[in-house]
């Protein structure tokens, strides 16, 4: 077995040589060429195998990817001999047989194929035409190969059982290859038509073949492997060698094809990756170079079709559906239709390049035709890499269709496409596009997806199936047709066939959808209906609906029906199971709930003294039910059945303590032999008369711990054995053994929950721990058990007594039939005379065997269709259920029930307001009757109160329902207050100040304040740091300084000018003679200071002669100074010298730079605040002067009441704060703001549904309506003011007539006069007063405005700053990740230094310490001894030579 994961290195495999029984033909012994290493793909873009970079690289690629050369190929002790063109393989020696238990005496043609009804049609390619009249296709372990006229099938097995991967046909269609699936899986090419095994390529791939391709001259074929290793091989396949190979991708690889004009260029493509192969010729041999496309700015996409241009472009498809134009490993441009709409709604999946026309076919059912012409030179007209086109032609196949692959074939000249369609189709097409173009014509067609359910007829020989892909079909397994199809709404995902005794015709079908709907369906001869008995080319089944009921809410998962006919059960995913009375139409009689999801129902067969109904649930419980009684059912208000009486099995897995006891038995078997041996060789050392020595005993190893899965393994199958037993077969870890097991008989049953029920016999089956038994079927005498296995094989049991046990499960017959990856068996049937068995598995595939050999039916046989009933075409179609949401039959029961409960309350309510108004009336009647009355007769209005307390009571109960209406609103009002409180806290709380708008009045100029979020006192304090502050906004700081220092010169000069003034100001005032003693008095104490100051001279240059120092003395601050100088001058260096050196001061780190950022930050918050503060302030201002315009306005109308209207000024106009000076009135609301949005909302939606009831009419009389509106309300507010006016020059003109009456006086006039004058000058002086608030605020706005523009110049300098600083802290992180690396390496180094080091002392110290040292130090003191005595000789010589002598010397201490 080889490790499923792939080494990183390159694997050597040595390639397996064709074997045959032939004379012309040895064995090819030929080493095949290493895989090249796995690269990482996903770091690197574009991978090339050889690299030329490192030495080790390029060893390595003289090992890798490399044919051998014909030198070493020719040498004399490894010649190889080319196979013979006319060598074929025996098909009967490489097919794969059943698998029979050795001596079990089981016949080998057990079983044998009959016919396959499926088409595996998700497979990406599963279609291959060799000529017109044939198609071949893989059905799980066979290819099919379907005579078109005849429709009859043949057949080639895979020669290991493990499935086949693909199949692909030679350019010649001489040959084809079936690559195959499985451990080390061969890949096979046929001659075709003789189907004889041609060639057998071995060792090309681990676990199997996805792909395959020959190359236009059909001399190569080029593979592709599945997971793990995605080998790509290219292979010289009539010699059965490998040339190169590869591993193509890290991912599932879809394809690989060769390129139609250059054969040493290859393209793969797959899972979000496209990659462009080259055979290169280097000076080691040939090798395979691979370089990833790079998507750039297009999104990453899987590739499924693509096609190679004659010029080495690739054009590709993506999952949106445009077309990719590919060139030197890049996208060149995208493709997509006018506005910009995709080629293909959906992915695209084959590109055909056919005689100059680029045909693309689509997943959404199209085939276009585009111009080569316009695509090959096409490139990108704008950013976005897109370039518009248009195709010449498109071809819809048809509704529902999904193409995934289609091949050209010639039928009498004419070109045809064959195409297959995922959803269940074989198309032929004509692409020609003229007059005479036929339509698509549908060929052949299947279930689309996975078989989810099969029955067998139990009158004739007719199978019914269905599937997700909503139909259910009925095949004839005699004549191998398919007799009928019909499709719903909706999946069907169970099936079963009413038996003989419900419809003794065998006409019956019940049938489960996924959306819990069971529909009971007849199947009925068309034939024997009168008005189409005469017509002659009426032969298929027909189809009716009889009736349809909805059970469940989920998906139906198993139906049966009771032994007697009587009673029909269905089981759901929704954990319940109902129970019909059948009778000519269903009816329910109640349903149950069970503790899981219904995995599979059986009842009790008739050997069963009662009828008992087995339910599996997935999660490992297991229920018994008796048949329920329609009679004894309650089901006026539900349909549940509560007290059905039900036994509970509770799965409790004990494979771990199987395992345990096999452990345990194991180590006693090996312990025991070793005793054994033990005693034996103690025996024959006594014989031979030597000492026995004890040996210790061995440690065992800890046995293994009890396991408990988490999750319950899920029941996949099981079956009833005796009353009260059965049989499980489980998934998951308790797979690989059967179960017996038991209903407990204690009547008082615990909760099932709690329940640990253990199985009583164990049988184990052979490889089935990883593989277990889906489905399990017995023929009618119950003499052969088939079971379905979850790899698709079909196992076949013969059982002598009818019941099981380990000696009877021991022999088996198996087969690998579907598909071994994903081909679970999900049915298996055998026909009313067991002469047939049908399997249907996961890959779509339907498979009728013979049971012995087809020799032994000697009888011609044939399907019988049920004939019609009576009256079929006269009867009512039934009623369908097509709503996937409607109600079940329990939701209407409960449904109804409400509805008449409702229904009774509202009779009561009525009957209730009929007595109210009765009572109503007649109090009426009595109030007018009292009216009528005298008052002194009359009853009062208290008087009618018979008890107040009840007007209390009703005032109390109100109040009551008010708190509790309010309880029951606070959790809502909470909720909405939280939220309420969050978002202000997520989006307003945050903000430090909004945008703020203050506008002038005058003027269109407005200022703003900056929108600035909140910053925590911690980071304030922590991140200012008044060192950094010089560094910001350099320019603004220094202007400020000049500033200062001017301020500082001229407060200097102005102190100096005062202060001699002050000098000027006092002179002397005294007398002549005072002036003559005082300036005598002067000339005394000059003369004493002279003398006084002579000594004191002496005196301190004697103290100066005393301390001074010597000559080498330094002053201790001069010494100070210089050093500081020193340090501080800087230095003058270049920094490009060697011996430059960074300053510690200068020195810049990532935390400096930190800093520096955060007090940049935090400066540039201060600057802003400060602005909004003014700002803020501004419009504090304009509300304060919007106040006192209003009081002056309100004066001055008080003036102009006394003026007359030709002398009154027009007034100043009030001005308004906009809505965003104040926006923080947005967010005030109260209970009248609250209705007002709530009657717009309502006057909204009503203005809607008018709109969408007459557009037309409604828009008209809404427009009409506001523009009456509009108008009104402007003609009402002009109006008013010329009204009031009015009114006053009314009044006034009424009180000058009556002065006019009176006739004042010269001083009455006279103070009118002054009055009016007064007035005038006052309405003057308050509109001047108004106008100069008004510029006063115009001209503080613009001021404050210049000034912020000035902050903005700033503020944008120090956001450059901060990027510039930002950029900078980035460098910084990078290299000093560098540094740290760099001083990693240095801290080494020394320290290897330093090791060094301490290894030379200790050599040293070794070599000082050893003899050979003493000798030599002796030595050396001798000549020393010897020289000083010769010296000391010649030195008394005058002659002596100093310099010779020298020389010598020193050479001697040298040495």
């Amino acid at each position: 077995m080889s490790s499923p994961k792939e080494k990183e290195g390159a694997d050597e495999k040595a390639a397996e040589g064709t074997q045959a029984d032939h004379s012309s033909v040895q064995e090819s012994k030929s080493s095949l060429p290493k895989e090249s290493p796995a690269g990482e793909e996903e770091e690197e873009d574009v991978e090339h195998v050889e690299t030329d970079t490192e030495s080790i690289a390029d060893d390595l690629e003289e090992q890798d990817n490399t044919e051998v050369s014909p030198k070493e190929e020719k040498t004399p002790e490894r010649k190889e001999k080319k196979i013979s063109e006319t060598f074929f393989y025996s098909y009967e020696d490489i097919y794969s047989r059943p698998f029979v238990t050795e001596d079990s005496g089981i016949p080998i043609n057990l079983l044998t194929l009959k016919y396959s009804f499926g088409y595996d049609c998700i497979r990406s390619v599963n279609l291959m035409v060799m000529d017109s009249q044939s198609l071949l296709y893989v059905a799980g372990n066979q290819v099919v190969i379907l005579d078109l006229k005849t429709k009859s099938q043949s057949y080639l097995r895979s020669s290991s059982g493990g499935g086949i991967g693909f199949i692909a046909a030679h350019p010649t269609k001489q040959y084809f290859a079936v690559g195959e699936k499985g451990e080390k899986p061969n890949l096979i090419i046929y001659d075709y038509p003789s189907l004889r095994p041609y060639r057998i390529l071995r060792d090309g791939t681990k676990k199997g073949y996805v792909f395959g391709d020959f190359n236009h001259t059909g001399t190569l074929l080029a593979s592709i492997g599945s997971s793990p290793d995605y080998m790509l091989t290219i292979w010289d396949w009539k010699q059965e060698k490998i040339v190169l190979r590869s591993k193509a991708f890290s991912q599932d690889v879809y394809r690989v094809t060769f390129s139609p004009d250059n054969e040493e260029q290859l393209t793969t493509a797959g899972v979000g990756h496209i990659r462009f192969w080259k055979m290169a010729h280097t000076f080691t041999g040939l090798k395979l170079q691979g370089a990833l496309g790079r998507f750039g700015t297009t999104a990453v996409t899987d590739i499924i079709g693509y096609v190679e241009l004659p010029d080495g472009k690739v054009i590709s498809g993506a999952e949106w559906g445009n077309l990719l134009l590919w060139e030197g490993g890049l996208i060149k441009v995208e493709l997509c239709r006018a506005g910009h709409k995709p080629c293909h709604n959906g992915p695209v999946s084959q590109i055909v390049l056919d005689e100059g026309e680029l045909i693309t076919v689509g997943k959404d059912g199209f085939i276009r035709v585009w111009n080569f012409e316009a695509v090959d030179p096409a490139d990108s007209v704008d950013e976005k890499g897109l370039l518009e086109i248009e195709p010449m032609n498109e071809l819809r196949v048809g509704k529902n269709v999904s193409l995934s692959f289609m091949c050209k074939i010639h039928d009498c000249g004419q070109p045809f496409w064959y195409a297959q369609d995922a959803n269940g189709k074989i198309w032929k097409l004509d692409l020609t596009f003229s007059n005479i173009t036929r339509d698509p014509e549908c060929l052949c067609t299947f279930h689309s997806r996975r078989i989810e359910a099969m029955s067998v007829s139990p009158m004739t020989y007719l199978v019914a199936t269905t599937a997700l892909d909503r139909s259910v079909r009925i095949y004839d397994f005699i004549s191998n047709s398919q007799q009928s199809e019909i499709k719903f709404k909706q999946g069907g995902t169970a099936l079963s066939w009413a038996p003989h005794v419900v419809n003794p015709k065998g006409s019956l079908i019940a049938v489960g959808f996924e959306d819990g709907v069971v529909r009971i369906i007849e199947v009925y001869d068309p034939k024997g209906l009168p008005t189409l008995a005469e017509q002659p080319n009426i032969r298929n089944a027909g189809i009716n609906l009889k009736q349809a009921f909805k059970p469940h809410t989920t998906a139906v998962t198993a139906l049966a029906y009771e032994r007697n006919g009587d009673v029909f059960a269905t089981g759901s995913k929704d954990k319940t199971v109902f129970f019909f009375a059948v009778e000519d139409e269903y009816k329910p009689i109640g349903f149950i709930h069970v503790p899981g999801a219904v995995q599979a129902l059986q009842w009790s067969p008739p050997s069963h003294v009662t009828s008992m109904l087995l339910i599996l649930c997935e999660n490992g419980y297991v229920l018994q039910v008796p048949a329920p009684l329609p009679e004894k059912q309650e089901t006026a208000s539900t349909y549940h059945i509560k007290n059905l009486p039900t036994q509970y099995f509770h799965f409790y897995s004990i494979k771990s303590r199987i395992k345990l006891e096999e452990e345990i038995a194991l180590r006693e078997r090996k312990k025991q032999e070793k005793e054994k041996a033990k005693l034996e060789r103690i025996r024959q050392l006594q014989e031979m008369g030597k000492e026995v020595e004890e040996e210790e005993p061995e440690e065992e190893e800890p046995l293994p711990s009890i396991y408990i899965p988490e999750e319950p393994s899920p029941i996949l199958c099981g079956f009833y054995s005796a009353p009260g037993k059965f049989w499980l077969s489980l998934g998951g870890y308790d797979s690989g053994f059967l179960y017996h097991c038991a209903f407990s008989s204690n009547e008082h049953q615990e909760d099932p929950e709690n329940r640990q029920d253990e199985p009583f016999e164990v049988i184990p089956i052979e490889d089935t721990d990883d593989n277990p038994i889906h489905q399990i079927s017995f023929c009618t005498s119950r003499l052969l058990m088939f079971c379905g296995m979850q790899n698709g094989a079909l196992r076949v049991y013969p059982l002598q007594d009818k019941d099981l046990s380990v000696n009877t499960l021991k022999a088996y017959w198996s087969f690998s039939v579907h598909d071994n990856d994903y081909g679970q068996i999900r049915g298996i049937c055998c026909s009313y005379d067991d002469r047939f068995l049908i399997t249907c598995g996961g890959d779509g595939n339907i498979f009728t065997f013979n049971i012995l050999s087809p020799e032994d039916v000697h009888e011609e046989l044939k399907a019988q269709i049920p004939p019609p009933r009576m009256g079929l075409l006269k009867e009512k179609a039934a009623e369908d259920i097509e709503d996937p949401s409607a109600c079940n039959i329990e939701e209407v029961k409960q449904k109804k029930e409400y509805e008449r409960i409702m229904k009774e309350a509202e009779d009561k309510k009525s009957k209730k307001r009929e007595e109210l108004i009765a009572l109503r009336q007649e109090f009426l009647f009595l109030l007018q009757k009292n009216q009528e009355l005298p008052k002194h007769m009359q009853l009062q209005r208290e008087q009618y109160e018979v008890d107040r307390r009840v007007f209390e009571e009703l005032n109390r109960q109100t109040a009551q329902r008010i708190q509790l209406v309010e309880k029951e609103l606070a959790w809502e009002h909470e909720k909405h207050l939280i939220g309420l409180q969050k978002l202000q806290n997520w989006f307003r709380d945050s903000l430090e100040f909004d945008t703020v708008v203050v506008r002038a009045i005058q003027s269109n100029h407005q200022i703003s304040t900056y929108r600035l979020v909140a910053v925590s006192e911690e980071y304030y304090q922590d991140k200012e740091r008044p060192s950094w502050r010089k560094t910001v906004l350099k320019r603004a700081w220094k202007k400020e300084e000049k500033k200062e220092t001017i301020r500082d010169r001229k407060s200097v000069i102005v102190k100096g000018e005062a202060d001699q003034l002050m000098s000027k100001v006092q002179k002397p005032t005294t007398r002549f003679i005072e002036m003559k003693r005082e300036q005598i008095r002067r000339i005394v104490e000059k003369s004493d200071k002279e003398k006084a100051k002579i000594m004191k001279r002496k005196e301190e240059w004697e103290k100066l002669y005393e301390s001074k120092p010597g000559d080498d003395y330094e002053d201790p601050r001069d010494v100070q100074a210089i050093k500081e100088a020193q340090e501080n001058m800087g230095c003058y260096k270049l920094k490009t010298a060697r011996d430059y050196r960074v300053p510690e001061d200068k020195c810049m780190n990532t935390e400096k730079r930190t800093m520096q950022l955060a007090s940049l930050e935090v400066l540039i918050y201060k600057k802003k605040v400060n602005m909004n503060k003014q700002i803020m302030s501004l419009r504090d201002f304009k509300v304060s002067i919007i106040e006192e315009i209003k009081c002056l306005l309100q004066e001055l109308k008080s003036v102009q009441a006394a003026l007359d209207l030709s002398e009154r000024l027009p007034l100043p106009l009030i001005p308004q704060l906009h809505p965003d000076e104040v926006p923080e009135k947005r967010f005030e609301y109260d209970h009248d703001i609250l209705l007002k949005f709530k009657e717009k909302q309502a006057a909204k939606a009503t203005l809607q549904e008018q709109l969408e009831e007459s557009p037309s009419s409604g828009a008209f009389r809404n427009s009409f309506k506001s523009s009456h509106k509009e108008t009104g309300s402007l003609q009402q507010a002009a109006s008013s003011p010329t009204m009031k006016r009015s009114s006053s020059v009314v009044t006034e003109q009424q009180k000058i007539f009556v002065i006019e009456k009176a006739e004042p006086t010269e001083i009455e006039l006279e103070i009118l006069k002054k009055e009016k004058i007064k007035n005038l000058y006052l309405q003057k002086t308050l509109i001047n007063k108004i106008n100069a608030v008004v510029t006063n605020f115009d001209a503080e706005l613009r001021f404050l405005r210049h000034k912020k523009l000035q902050l903005d110049v700033q503020m944008k300098h120090a956001d450059l700053r901060y990027i510039t600083w930002f950029e900078e802290l980035l460098i910084l992180k990078n290299a000093e990740k560098n540094e740290n690396i760099l001083q990693g390496h240095v801290n080494t180094l020394q320290s290897e230094q330093e090791a060094m080091q301490m290894k030379k002392m200790r050599v040293k110290t070794r070599v000082m310490k050893s003899p050979a040292w003493r000798v030599m130090k002796r030595i050396l003191d001798l000549k020393m001894k010897s020289l000083t005595s010769l010296f000391a000789q010649r030195v008394a010589k005058p002659s002596f030579p100093w310099v010779d002598y020298l020389i010598s010397f020193r050479a001697v201490l040298c040495f």
